[in-house]
């Protein structure tokens, strides 16, 4: 088996390493397998890739899309370190309004899945942070939404004080204010 996984205390969240493979030329892994990931009922439909850089102290999120077209997110970094945050929004949830932190790097070869119904972002903890994702839906700006990243109810304990925001971000509204479907 080419991942190993492991479930978050959030349902439907998942922590997927790649086995890798090292000798004196490198490393080889795979990075996914539409049969394995639906074996452990995580979606394989994933049509759009992104990839983004971010340097220092860059705090991206927390962002989400709404229905019809609610992206899922399987999350790697190929270079540096980040922290990396899930929010669930799914109002009938046990779990609404919590949040999972986690710190994803180059090594092991972690992934984060996050499925639709989750506001997602992260923060850069090394000098700069290559991060990329497949996503469950293609990008639809028009149902493009986030939270406030400083949220006092969800109360995230962001690694950093002061972060980078774009413009946009920074405006972003409350969870109790936000636009949210699910």
């Amino acid at each position: 088996m080419p991942f190993s996984y492991h479930s978050l205390e959030i349902p439907d969240l998942w922590v997927i390493e790649a086995k890798r493979f090292r000798d004196d030329r490198g490393l080889f892994e795979e990075t996914y397998q539409q049969s394995d990931f639906a074996a452990h009922g995580i979606p394989g439909s994933f049509v759009q890739d992104n990839h983004s850089y971010s340097v220092q102290g860059v705090l991206r999120g927390l962002h989400y899309q709404k229905d019809p077209k609610a992206q899922g997110k399987l999350i790697r970094v190929l270079v540096g370190r980040v922290f990396d945050v899930a929010v669930d929004l799914r109002k009938r949830s046990p779990t609404f309004g919590r949040w999972i932190g986690l710190v994803l790097s180059d090594d092991p070869g972690q992934m984060l899945y996050v499925p639709a119904g989750f506001a997602h972002g992260f923060c850069v903890l090394s000098d700069g942070a290559h991060v990329v994702y497949k996503a469950t839906a293609e990008y639809a700006p028009d149902l493009e939404r986030g939270i406030r990243w400083n949220d006092p109810e969800i109360g995230i304990q962001w690694p950093i004080a002061q972060p980078v925001l774009s413009p946009r971000d920074a405006q972003l509204p409350l969870l109790r204010d936000a636009d949210n479907d699910f």
